[in-house]
């Protein structure tokens, strides 16, 4: 299973988050995937490479084309941990609820 370093390491990249975007929409070659980049077919080959060598994206061979998709479980990796991130930011908000509402026991209730 690929580490969270190198999911969040391949996510960093603009280019390669584009790439994502567009594979979200389907399965495509490294020459669709190319078009819309300034950049040339082999610098998309290296930013595929470091996709499918973090696990977000699978390629397969068909005779000269290489088509490339998402990797079903590609984000897996990094549920756990953002699981534990709200987790803990609800566990925060929960207190500050508690805080604020004993700051204010009389809110809501008629002054009379």
């Amino acid at each position: 299973m690929p580490d969270l370093d190198a999911v969040f390491a391949s996510l960093a990249d603009p280019t390669r988050r584009a790439i994502l975007a567009r594979l979200a929409i389907g399965e495509a070659t490294v020459l669709d995937i190319a078009k819309p980049f300034s950049m040339t077919q082999p610098a998309i080959s290296r930013h595929l490479k470091v996709l499918e060598g973090s696990g977000l994206i699978v390629r397969r061979v068909e005779g000269a084309k290489h088509p490339c998709r998402l990797a079903p479980d590609g984000l897996a990796t990094i549920e756990p941990w953002l699981d534990m991130l709200r987790a803990a930011l609800t566990k925060n908000y929960d207190r500050l609820d508690g805080v604020l509402a004993a700051m204010t026991p009389n809110l809501g209730k008629d002054p009379t």
